[in-house]
């Protein structure tokens, strides 16, 4: 009669173990790859929108000092744009107007982005000195 070897309950159990630290480490990799993305797709849409509003600023109406604040996807991403005077530091007279744009979809510093830019003023477009 022949004798059967077999597998003995200690190395299947060492085997279903070292499946189980795979499939985690495994599983904790597609977690931080899934968040990666969830991270990546918020930050480019709140790019998109900001340079949506960018784009269109003074188009309708001339730029001009002040706050604004709004939102976007329902309030989901919510903005708030502050225009100034732009301080040159070698000449009396502004000829532009700085923008300063936040966008926030969160409450933590992750979870906002600014944008800073400098814009000619359209009386300075028209020739007219301050």
């Amino acid at each position: 009669m022949k004798h059967q070897r077999g597998y003995s309950l200690i190395e299947v159990i060492v085997a279903f173990a070292l499946m189980a630290l795979a499939a985690t480490l495994l599983l904790g990799s597609l977690s931080g790859a899934a968040r990666q993305v969830r991270v990546a797709d918020d930050q480019g849409r709140a790019a998109l929108h900001a340079e949506s509003l960018l784009a269109t600023l003074g188009m309708d109406a001339p730029l001009a000092a002040g706050k604004q604040q709004g939102e976007w996807e329902k309030g989901r991403y919510r903005w708030s744009l502050q225009v100034a005077p732009y301080v040159e530091p070698r000449q009396a007279g502004s000829r532009l107007w700085q923008l300063d744009l936040q966008v926030r979809w969160g409450e933590s510093a992750q979870e906002q982005l600014r944008w800073r830019t400098l814009r000619l003023r359209s009386d300075a477009v028209a020739g007219v000195t301050p």
